[in-house]
Protein backbone atom coordinates (compact mmCIF):
# COMPACT_ATOMS: atom_id res chain seq x y z
CA UNK A 1 0.00 0.00 0.00
CA UNK A 2 3.00 2.22 1.11
CA UNK A 3 4.34 2.03 -2.24
CA UNK A 4 1.27 2.12 -3.88
CA UNK A 5 0.32 5.72 -2.31
CA UNK A 6 3.98 7.09 -3.17
CA UNK A 7 3.38 5.93 -6.70
CA UNK A 8 0.10 7.99 -6.90
CA UNK A 9 1.74 11.15 -5.58
CA UNK A 10 4.24 11.39 -7.50
CA UNK A 11 1.71 10.91 -10.54
CA UNK A 12 -0.35 13.91 -8.88
CA UNK A 13 2.84 16.41 -8.30
CA UNK A 14 5.09 16.57 -11.21
CA UNK A 15 8.74 16.38 -10.89
CA UNK A 16 10.93 19.80 -11.85
CA UNK A 17 10.84 20.24 -15.13
CA UNK A 18 13.88 23.00 -15.50
CA UNK A 19 17.05 22.87 -14.62
CA UNK A 20 19.29 26.00 -13.01
CA UNK A 21 22.26 26.26 -15.55
CA UNK A 22 24.05 29.69 -14.27
CA UNK A 23 24.00 31.93 -11.34
CA UNK A 24 26.42 35.31 -11.80
CA UNK A 25 27.47 38.35 -9.94
CA UNK A 26 26.36 41.23 -11.92
CA UNK A 27 26.82 44.78 -10.17
CA UNK A 28 24.89 43.90 -7.07
CA UNK A 29 23.06 41.28 -8.05
CA UNK A 30 22.65 37.60 -7.96
CA UNK A 31 21.44 36.58 -11.49
CA UNK A 32 19.82 33.01 -11.59
CA UNK A 33 19.37 31.16 -15.13
CA UNK A 34 16.89 28.48 -16.13
CA UNK A 35 17.13 26.23 -19.19
CA UNK A 36 12.96 26.49 -18.57
CA UNK A 37 10.55 28.03 -17.01
CA UNK A 38 10.37 27.26 -13.16
CA UNK A 39 7.27 27.77 -10.71
CA UNK A 40 8.15 30.12 -7.74
CA UNK A 41 11.33 31.70 -5.59
CA UNK A 42 11.83 32.33 -2.00
CA UNK A 43 14.40 33.65 -0.10
CA UNK A 44 15.50 33.96 3.20
CA UNK A 45 18.47 34.55 5.89
CA UNK A 46 20.27 32.43 8.00
CA UNK A 47 22.41 33.17 10.89
CA UNK A 48 25.46 31.32 12.96
CA UNK A 49 26.98 31.78 9.97
CA UNK A 50 25.52 34.63 8.31
CA UNK A 51 23.90 33.15 4.85
CA UNK A 52 21.23 33.71 2.14
CA UNK A 53 18.96 30.55 1.21
CA UNK A 54 17.35 30.47 -2.28
CA UNK A 55 14.73 28.34 -3.05
CA UNK A 56 13.78 27.59 -6.69
CA UNK A 57 10.57 25.47 -7.10
CA UNK A 58 10.08 23.54 -10.30
CA UNK A 59 13.88 23.44 -10.81
CA UNK A 60 17.10 21.09 -10.22
CA UNK A 61 20.21 21.89 -9.09
CA UNK A 62 22.46 18.67 -9.36
CA UNK A 63 25.56 20.52 -10.57
CA UNK A 64 26.24 24.01 -9.61
CA UNK A 65 29.53 23.35 -7.77
CA UNK A 66 30.67 25.77 -5.47
CA UNK A 67 32.11 29.43 -6.38
CA UNK A 68 33.61 32.69 -4.77
CA UNK A 69 31.03 35.66 -5.73
CA UNK A 70 31.36 39.65 -4.70
CA UNK A 71 29.11 38.76 -1.42
CA UNK A 72 30.44 35.95 -0.20
CA UNK A 73 30.89 31.92 -0.75
CA UNK A 74 27.83 29.89 -3.22
CA UNK A 75 26.87 26.94 -3.38
CA UNK A 76 23.76 24.59 -4.23
CA UNK A 77 22.67 21.50 -4.25
CA UNK A 78 18.92 19.74 -4.33
CA UNK A 79 16.73 20.56 -1.12
CA UNK A 80 14.02 17.88 -2.12
CA UNK A 81 12.40 16.53 -5.34
CA UNK A 82 11.09 19.58 -6.78
CA UNK A 83 12.88 22.14 -5.41
CA UNK A 84 16.71 23.55 -5.80
CA UNK A 85 18.42 25.49 -2.70
CA UNK A 86 21.34 28.20 -3.70
CA UNK A 87 22.97 29.22 -0.32
CA UNK A 88 25.63 32.11 -0.01
CA UNK A 89 27.82 31.95 2.79
CA UNK A 90 28.09 35.85 3.41
CA UNK A 91 31.25 37.84 3.94
CA UNK A 92 29.36 40.40 5.30
CA UNK A 93 25.60 41.53 6.13
CA UNK A 94 23.34 42.47 3.30
CA UNK A 95 19.40 43.63 2.97
CA UNK A 96 17.55 41.91 -0.22
CA UNK A 97 16.44 45.23 -1.95
CA UNK A 98 14.26 43.76 -4.64
CA UNK A 99 13.21 39.68 -5.93
CA UNK A 100 12.12 39.15 -9.69
CA UNK A 101 11.84 36.94 -12.49
CA UNK A 102 12.30 37.92 -15.72
CA UNK A 103 9.46 38.08 -18.35
CA UNK A 104 10.06 34.83 -19.74
CA UNK A 105 10.48 33.23 -16.50
CA UNK A 106 14.06 32.14 -17.25
CA UNK A 107 16.18 34.21 -15.17
CA UNK A 108 15.79 35.35 -11.21
CA UNK A 109 17.35 38.44 -10.01
CA UNK A 110 18.43 39.07 -6.23
CA UNK A 111 19.00 42.93 -5.66
CA UNK A 112 21.66 42.96 -3.04
CA UNK A 113 23.05 45.85 -0.92
CA UNK A 114 25.67 45.74 1.91
CA UNK A 115 23.97 46.41 4.96
CA UNK A 116 24.46 46.69 8.88
CA UNK A 117 24.26 44.02 11.80
CA UNK A 118 20.74 45.53 12.61
CA UNK A 119 19.58 45.98 8.84
CA UNK A 120 20.55 41.84 8.10
CA UNK A 121 19.14 41.42 11.53
CA UNK A 122 15.38 43.16 10.30
CA UNK A 123 16.11 40.49 7.24
CA UNK A 124 16.50 37.98 9.01
CA UNK A 125 13.21 39.16 11.17
CA UNK A 126 11.09 39.35 8.03
CA UNK A 127 11.24 35.15 7.23
CA UNK A 128 10.48 33.59 3.83
CA UNK A 129 10.18 36.46 1.07
CA UNK A 130 8.89 34.84 -2.00
CA UNK A 131 7.64 35.78 -5.66
CA UNK A 132 5.68 33.54 -7.98
CA UNK A 133 7.11 33.13 -11.48
CA UNK A 134 5.17 34.91 -14.51
CA UNK A 135 1.87 33.42 -15.28
CA UNK A 136 2.50 33.63 -19.01
CA UNK A 137 5.94 31.97 -18.39
CA UNK A 138 3.55 28.72 -17.02
CA UNK A 139 0.65 28.69 -19.00
CA UNK A 140 -0.33 28.89 -22.58
CA UNK A 141 -2.10 32.28 -23.55
CA UNK A 142 -5.85 32.46 -22.85
CA UNK A 143 -8.41 33.15 -25.21
CA UNK A 144 -10.09 36.89 -24.36
CA UNK A 145 -13.25 37.95 -25.51
CA UNK A 146 -15.92 35.54 -23.13
CA UNK A 147 -15.84 35.17 -19.43
CA UNK A 148 -17.44 31.75 -17.87
CA UNK A 149 -19.13 31.65 -14.45
CA UNK A 150 -20.39 28.87 -12.77
CA UNK A 151 -21.12 27.81 -9.41
CA UNK A 152 -19.68 24.55 -7.72
CA UNK A 153 -21.52 22.15 -6.22
CA UNK A 154 -20.85 21.50 -2.01
CA UNK A 155 -19.09 18.35 -0.61
CA UNK A 156 -21.72 15.62 0.47
CA UNK A 157 -22.63 16.68 4.07
CA UNK A 158 -20.70 13.82 6.83
CA UNK A 159 -21.32 14.58 10.21
CA UNK A 160 -22.22 17.37 12.07
CA UNK A 161 -21.85 20.69 11.41
CA UNK A 162 -20.88 23.45 13.31
CA UNK A 163 -23.85 26.34 14.50
CA UNK A 164 -24.19 29.31 12.62
CA UNK A 165 -24.05 32.34 14.69
CA UNK A 166 -25.52 35.87 14.48
CA UNK A 167 -28.93 36.81 13.23
CA UNK A 168 -31.04 34.32 11.28
CA UNK A 169 -30.94 36.20 8.13
CA UNK A 170 -29.61 34.34 4.98
CA UNK A 171 -28.68 37.12 3.28
CA UNK A 172 -26.02 38.28 5.85
CA UNK A 173 -22.62 36.54 4.53
CA UNK A 174 -20.83 33.59 6.36
CA UNK A 175 -17.60 33.88 7.94
CA UNK A 176 -16.34 30.23 8.65
CA UNK A 177 -13.39 30.78 10.97
CA UNK A 178 -10.86 28.35 11.51
CA UNK A 179 -8.84 27.77 15.01
CA UNK A 180 -5.59 26.28 14.14
CA UNK A 181 -4.40 23.07 15.49
CA UNK A 182 -6.36 21.38 18.33
CA UNK A 183 -6.48 17.87 20.12
CA UNK A 184 -2.94 16.36 19.98
CA UNK A 185 -1.72 18.94 18.03
CA UNK A 186 -0.59 21.90 20.17
CA UNK A 187 1.03 24.18 17.38
CA UNK A 188 4.13 26.17 18.01
CA UNK A 189 4.66 25.91 22.21
CA UNK A 190 5.99 30.06 23.39
CA UNK A 191 9.63 29.57 25.33
CA UNK A 192 8.28 32.34 27.20
CA UNK A 193 5.38 30.96 29.22
CA UNK A 194 4.49 28.11 27.41
CA UNK A 195 1.79 28.89 25.96
CA UNK A 196 -0.06 26.66 22.88
CA UNK A 197 -0.60 27.31 19.79
CA UNK A 198 -4.04 26.13 19.95
CA UNK A 199 -5.11 27.58 22.86
CA UNK A 200 -4.47 31.60 21.45
CA UNK A 201 -5.82 30.61 18.02
CA UNK A 202 -8.84 29.47 19.50
CA UNK A 203 -9.57 32.25 22.13
CA UNK A 204 -8.92 34.33 19.18
CA UNK A 205 -11.24 32.81 16.82
CA UNK A 206 -14.02 33.29 19.47
CA UNK A 207 -13.38 36.91 19.77
CA UNK A 208 -13.41 37.56 16.20
CA UNK A 209 -17.17 35.59 16.40
CA UNK A 210 -17.98 37.94 18.73
CA UNK A 211 -16.75 40.81 17.42
CA UNK A 212 -18.96 39.53 14.46
CA UNK A 213 -22.37 38.95 15.86
CA UNK A 214 -22.10 42.45 17.94
CA UNK A 215 -21.77 43.89 14.36
CA UNK A 216 -24.77 42.67 13.31
CA UNK A 217 -22.68 42.10 9.88
CA UNK A 218 -22.28 38.80 9.20
CA UNK A 219 -23.24 35.19 10.36
CA UNK A 220 -20.23 33.43 11.52
CA UNK A 221 -19.25 29.42 11.81
CA UNK A 222 -16.21 28.35 13.93
CA UNK A 223 -14.66 25.12 12.73
CA UNK A 224 -13.93 24.35 16.17
CA UNK A 225 -14.93 25.61 19.59
CA UNK A 226 -13.06 23.45 22.11
CA UNK A 227 -9.85 21.81 22.09
CA UNK A 228 -10.46 19.01 19.16
CA UNK A 229 -8.51 17.54 16.49
CA UNK A 230 -9.82 19.08 12.94
CA UNK A 231 -7.72 17.32 9.70
CA UNK A 232 -6.88 19.97 7.38
CA UNK A 233 -9.02 18.87 4.44
CA UNK A 234 -12.08 18.80 6.84
CA UNK A 235 -11.52 22.40 7.97
CA UNK A 236 -12.10 23.87 4.40
CA UNK A 237 -14.91 21.19 3.65
CA UNK A 238 -16.77 22.57 6.62
CA UNK A 239 -16.75 26.23 4.73
CA UNK A 240 -17.75 24.70 1.65
CA UNK A 241 -20.72 22.39 3.03
CA UNK A 242 -22.34 25.59 4.85
CA UNK A 243 -21.68 27.41 1.46
CA UNK A 244 -19.13 29.92 3.34
CA UNK A 245 -18.90 33.35 1.51
CA UNK A 246 -15.29 33.82 3.60
CA UNK A 247 -12.98 31.56 5.62
CA UNK A 248 -10.59 32.35 7.91
CA UNK A 249 -7.85 30.08 9.50
CA UNK A 250 -6.16 31.97 12.60
CA UNK A 251 -2.57 30.59 13.20
CA UNK A 252 0.75 31.99 15.67
CA UNK A 253 3.64 31.40 13.77
CA UNK A 254 7.30 30.70 15.41
CA UNK A 255 11.02 31.19 13.86
CA UNK A 256 14.32 30.25 15.30
CA UNK A 257 15.29 33.97 15.32
CA UNK A 258 13.68 35.00 18.21
CA UNK A 259 13.27 38.56 16.98
CA UNK A 260 11.12 37.48 14.02
CA UNK A 261 7.95 39.43 15.12
CA UNK A 262 4.76 40.91 12.67
CA UNK A 263 1.46 39.37 11.56
CA UNK A 264 1.68 37.90 7.93
CA UNK A 265 -1.57 36.98 5.74
CA UNK A 266 -1.08 33.88 3.36
CA UNK A 267 -3.57 33.00 0.31
CA UNK A 268 -3.31 30.27 -1.97
CA UNK A 269 -0.51 30.45 -4.70
CA UNK A 270 -1.15 29.89 -8.40
CA UNK A 271 1.32 26.90 -8.41
CA UNK A 272 -0.35 25.41 -5.69
CA UNK A 273 -3.85 26.08 -7.72
CA UNK A 274 -3.07 24.65 -10.76
CA UNK A 275 -1.51 21.25 -9.16
CA UNK A 276 -5.10 21.23 -6.91
CA UNK A 277 -7.00 21.64 -10.27
CA UNK A 278 -5.48 18.66 -11.52
CA UNK A 279 -6.20 16.39 -8.48
CA UNK A 280 -10.18 17.35 -8.66
CA UNK A 281 -10.54 16.91 -12.30
CA UNK A 282 -9.08 13.25 -11.41
CA UNK A 283 -11.21 12.44 -8.92
CA UNK A 284 -13.85 9.46 -9.70
CA UNK A 285 -16.88 11.60 -8.70
CA UNK A 286 -15.54 14.58 -10.81
CA UNK A 287 -19.49 15.13 -12.29
CA UNK A 288 -20.57 16.19 -8.74
CA UNK A 289 -17.93 19.11 -8.68
CA UNK A 290 -20.00 21.67 -11.09
CA UNK A 291 -23.67 21.88 -10.62
CA UNK A 292 -25.11 21.28 -14.25
CA UNK A 293 -21.92 20.58 -15.94
CA UNK A 294 -21.21 16.70 -15.81
CA UNK A 295 -17.26 16.47 -16.21
CA UNK A 296 -17.06 12.93 -16.17
CA UNK A 297 -18.46 13.46 -20.18
CA UNK A 298 -16.40 16.57 -20.88
CA UNK A 299 -13.15 15.17 -20.45
CA UNK A 300 -10.38 15.74 -18.24
CA UNK A 301 -9.18 19.11 -20.21
CA UNK A 302 -12.16 20.88 -20.06
CA UNK A 303 -12.63 19.69 -16.42
CA UNK A 304 -9.17 21.15 -15.78
CA UNK A 305 -10.06 24.43 -17.45
CA UNK A 306 -13.66 25.04 -15.38
CA UNK A 307 -12.14 24.51 -12.24
CA UNK A 308 -9.15 26.00 -12.88
CA UNK A 309 -11.39 29.41 -13.91
CA UNK A 310 -13.61 29.17 -10.69
CA UNK A 311 -10.41 28.60 -8.55
CA UNK A 312 -8.95 31.87 -10.17
CA UNK A 313 -11.31 34.23 -9.27
CA UNK A 314 -11.77 32.62 -6.07
CA UNK A 315 -8.21 33.64 -5.67
CA UNK A 316 -8.50 36.88 -7.21
CA UNK A 317 -11.04 38.05 -4.34
CA UNK A 318 -9.32 36.11 -1.38
CA UNK A 319 -5.90 38.15 -2.44
CA UNK A 320 -7.66 41.27 -2.06
CA UNK A 321 -9.33 40.36 1.14
CA UNK A 322 -5.82 39.46 2.14
CA UNK A 323 -4.03 42.74 1.18
CA UNK A 324 -7.45 44.18 2.98
CA UNK A 325 -6.92 42.50 6.06
CA UNK A 326 -3.34 43.33 6.47
CA UNK A 327 -4.02 47.44 6.47
CA UNK A 328 -6.39 47.13 8.79
CA UNK A 329 -4.98 44.68 11.19
CA UNK A 330 -2.24 47.55 11.03
CA UNK A 331 -4.24 49.97 13.23
CA UNK A 332 -4.11 47.30 16.39
CA UNK A 333 -1.01 45.32 15.77
CA UNK A 334 2.01 44.66 14.77
CA UNK A 335 1.87 43.74 10.70
CA UNK A 336 5.22 43.52 8.50
CA UNK A 337 6.31 45.25 6.15
CA UNK A 338 5.16 42.87 3.03
CA UNK A 339 2.54 41.01 5.16
CA UNK A 340 0.97 39.49 1.90
CA UNK A 341 2.12 36.24 0.43
CA UNK A 342 1.80 32.84 -0.82
CA UNK A 343 1.48 29.66 -0.11
CA UNK A 344 0.12 26.19 -0.79
CA UNK A 345 -1.02 25.52 2.69
CA UNK A 346 -3.74 22.81 2.47
CA UNK A 347 -6.54 24.87 4.55
CA UNK A 348 -6.68 27.20 1.78
CA UNK A 349 -7.65 24.84 -1.28
CA UNK A 350 -11.23 24.94 -1.27
CA UNK A 351 -11.83 25.87 -5.06
CA UNK A 352 -14.87 28.03 -4.66
CA UNK A 353 -14.21 30.01 -1.24
CA UNK A 354 -12.22 32.85 -0.52
CA UNK A 355 -9.84 31.44 2.11
CA UNK A 356 -6.70 33.21 3.57
CA UNK A 357 -4.19 31.74 6.80
CA UNK A 358 -4.10 35.00 9.15
CA UNK A 359 -0.59 34.19 11.23
CA UNK A 360 -1.36 36.77 13.79
CA UNK A 361 2.33 36.99 15.50
CA UNK A 362 5.27 35.01 16.83
CA UNK A 363 4.83 32.69 19.66
CA UNK A 364 8.90 32.22 19.64
CA UNK A 365 9.22 36.29 20.26
CA UNK A 366 8.37 37.56 23.72
CA UNK A 367 6.64 40.63 22.80
CA UNK A 368 4.49 39.29 20.36
CA UNK A 369 3.21 36.29 22.75
CA UNK A 370 2.65 38.80 25.52
CA UNK A 371 0.42 40.64 22.97
CA UNK A 372 -1.07 37.54 21.66
CA UNK A 373 -1.98 36.09 25.35
CA UNK A 374 -3.17 38.81 26.65
CA UNK A 375 -7.35 39.85 26.06
CA UNK A 376 -6.29 43.10 25.56
CA UNK A 377 -4.21 41.97 22.25
CA UNK A 378 -6.90 38.80 21.58
CA UNK A 379 -9.54 41.71 21.10
CA UNK A 380 -7.21 44.19 18.62
CA UNK A 381 -6.52 41.59 16.83
CA UNK A 382 -10.52 40.65 16.48
CA UNK A 383 -10.93 43.90 15.86
CA UNK A 384 -8.98 44.53 13.30
CA UNK A 385 -10.31 41.03 11.23
CA UNK A 386 -14.12 41.98 12.02
CA UNK A 387 -13.29 45.62 10.64
CA UNK A 388 -11.34 43.94 7.36
CA UNK A 389 -14.79 41.49 6.60
CA UNK A 390 -17.05 44.12 7.31
CA UNK A 391 -15.04 46.36 4.99
CA UNK A 392 -14.80 43.52 2.55
CA UNK A 393 -18.56 42.61 2.26
CA UNK A 394 -19.69 45.99 2.10
CA UNK A 395 -17.56 46.77 -0.69
CA UNK A 396 -19.09 43.57 -2.50
CA UNK A 397 -22.34 45.27 -1.72
CA UNK A 398 -21.83 48.61 -3.21
CA UNK A 399 -20.56 46.78 -6.51
CA UNK A 400 -23.73 44.87 -7.30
Amino acid sequence: MAALFLSLLFAVWPAHASRVTDIRAEEGSLVVQFDDQVESASIFGLEGPDRLAIDIEGASADDLGARDLAFGHLRGGQFDADTARIVLDLDRPVTVSDLRFAADGRSLTIELAKANAAEFARLLGLGRQSILAPAMARRAPEHRGYSVSMKLARPRSSGNLPKIYGRDDPRLPLVVIDAGHGGHDPGAISPFGGQREKDVTLAIAKRVRDELVKSGQARVALTRDDDSFIVLQNRYAIARKLGADLFISIHADSAENEEATGATVYTLSEVASDREAQKLAARENKADIINGINLGVAGDDLSSILIDLTQRETMNVSSDFAQLLAREAKQNMKVKQHAHRFASFVVLKAPDTPSVLFETGYLTNADDVAFLASAEGQRKVASGISSAVQVHFAKKLAMR
